[in-house]
């Protein structure tokens, strides 16, 4: 959620962001409209309760003759009063809903552009593999080698939901445990294990409500919400708290199942494993002071690439422009690796820096100093990294010409010492 305090001094500074995000600048003007009607209303309230409260003093000492009438005077105040209240909660309310419907502001040096296509290429890193013959696509080589058995998903659970099976359950099993082990033991994450069911107040704090309301799942009697991601609880653990200064900043990873409506578009290439509605993922995120946010996205940024470094897979480092970030983000990377076999270039973490952004929708604060007045705090996070398509590559580049996936070696010791998947 933005301040509203930049809506009512930089009005047309706001306006120009929401231009460049592709939000509508009209939210600012009903923003603003809306805040000067509240405080104008708060303002006539106070007026009137500081009179009640010198009236009221009048009443004690009064003659009886003119008592009744000082009284009836009391009692039209208490009823003008209450209907301004009521009033002012109704704007407060509505303005509150606004605000909770206008994206972050994009920083400074984030590029500008209308949508993906002016994204920025930063750099590309790894070579990709050379194959001898056209390396065969995930769904077609796990399927002939028995690690993935998508006819099986769809009868227990409909389109876009498969089974991993043997190797392949292992494969992704080591790689969650691996990437695990490398963000806490190297990187200095705490390992967290969260509820993948949360109450409806922790999706509005990271901002995926109300906006996002249609791509979520949720229970139909209760206030619970299955998660699109570990974000949404990692960033709610500290939800309405304040936080020492010395303890940030602090970072957080944890494994989550993950769950989203996906809505392809007509046409959309929905093969394989690239979208589905369940999916794992391992989520790296940091709470931070707000001049160290900068520095700390750029951490979490080398530690998510760290594990494609690792892996061996070709990857590069994609800036969103002002287009084409998310509803929350200020800053965003993707990292995108290389698949072989399908022959593209598959996001597998989006890094994203959200400033204040979500820490004012979930009350999140830190003390400067002992007597220092709390301030919002800056949340980070990103995926190090999501398992589908981190599987994906491993399984299209790693594979040989007698259709057996050599095991990257970071891994073997998580699958038994495994050197090669072959066809049972």
């Amino acid at each position: 959620m933005l301040d509203i305090n930049l809506i009512r001094q930089h009005p047309d500074a706001v306006k120009d962001a929401m231009r460049k995000v592709g939000a509508e600048p009209s939210l600012i003007d009903r923003a603003a409209e809306l805040d000067e009607k509240w405080r104008e209303i708060n303002g006539k309230v106070e007026k009137l309760k500081a009179r009640r409260n010198r009236e009221s003093k009048k009443v004690k000492g009064a003659p009886k003759d003119i008592r009744q009438s000082l009284i009836d005077d009391m009692r039209s105040l208490g009823e003008r009063i209450d209907a301004l209240d009521a009033e002012a909660e109704q704007t407060g309310g509505e303005l509150h809903t606004l605000m909770l419907n206008i994206p972050n502001m994009p920083d400074p040096d984030v590029p500008e552009g209308a949508d993906e296509s002016e994204n920025v290429i930063l750099r590309t890193e790894g070579e990709k593999p050379a194959f001898p013959t056209p390396p065969l696509p995930h769904w077609d080589l796990a399927a002939d080698l028995g690690l993935i058995d998508f006819e099986r998903g769809t009868k227990l659970s409909g389109s876009r939901f498969y089974v991993l099976m043997g190797q392949g359950a292992r494969l992704q099993r080591a790689l969650i445990t691996w990437m695990l082990d490398l963000h806490v033991s190297e990187h200095g994450y705490t390992e967290v294990y969260p509820p993948a069911i949360v109450q409806e107040k922790c999706l509005y704090g990271t901002g995926n409500l109300p906006k996002f309301a249609k791509n979520l799942y949720r229970d139909s009697e209760e206030d619970l919400w299955l998660i699109p991601t570990a974000e949404v609880p990692l960033t709610n653990l500290h939800r309405e708290e304040i936080l020492p200064a010395e303890s940030l900043p602090l970072s957080y990873t944890a494994y989550t199942p993950c769950f989203r409506r996906e809505k392809m578009k007509a046409g959309a290439d929905v093969r394989g494993i690239k979208r589905g509605h369940q999916f794992d993922k391992v989520e790296l995120m940091k709470y931070v002071r707000p001049d160290d946010s900068g520095t700390e996205l750029a951490k979490l940024l080398d530690h998510a690439e760290e594990v494609c470094r690792r892996l061996r897979l070709p990857y590069r480092i994609n800036q969103m422009c002002t287009g084409d970030l998310s509803f929350v983000a200020a800053k965003k990377y993707d990292i995108e690796v290389w698949a072989a076999g399908c022959r593209e270039w598959l996001e597998v973490s989006s890094c994203s820096n959200f400033r204040d952004f979500q820490a004012r929708r979930a009350m999140i604060r830190y003390r400067p100093g002992p007597q220092e007045k709390p301030e919002y705090l800056h949340t980070i996070n990103g995926s190090g990294l999501a398992l589908p398509r981190v599987m994906i590559a491993v399984m299209e580049n790693y594979q040989l010409p007698d259709g057996s996936v050599c095991v990257p070696e970071v891994l073997r010791p998580y699958m038994g010492g495994c050197e090669k998947i072959s066809k049972m």
